[in-house]
């Protein structure tokens, strides 16, 4: 049974930065699809990134630029490095997992185990 857990939200201003890491367990991060989703207060949940087992990478076109979605295989463990906080990133953010050698895709049907999530919240 695969396992996600993320850490490293937290509450922070406008402009700082901020990693957030995902511990896996049951499935090999090296191998398999992996991604970020995020949900804000009262929105849907959607996808900012994703990496594949050639580190391809995909990003949502509104965090290009600020957002980087990494790997550290030995660790089994995915990051994701937020740049430039801005209060609109303020959600609950989502380590997720798909299959074996599937491309890189921000598609949530790709997706089928989610972590319970880190808060990050951004002030003004």
């Amino acid at each position: 049974q695969v396992q996600l857990v993320e850490s490293g939200g937290g509450l922070v201003q406008t402009g700082d930065s901020l990693r957030l890491s995902c511990a896996a367990t049951g499935r090999n991060i090296d191998t398999n699809l992996m991604g970020w989703f995020r949900q804000a207060p009262g929105k849907e949940r959607e996808s900012v990134a994703a990496i594949d087992w050639r580190d391809t990478t995909s990003y949502l076109d509104s965090v290009t630029g600020r957002l980087t979605i990494t790997r550290d295989n030995f660790k089994n463990t995915l990051y994701l490095q937020i740049n430039s906080l801005k209060p609109e990133d303020t959600a609950v953010y989502y380590c997720a997992v798909g299959a074996k050698w599937t491309p890189a895709s921000l598609r949530a049907n790709f997706f089928d185990s989610w972590g319970q999530g880190t808060q990050v919240a951004v002030s003004s």
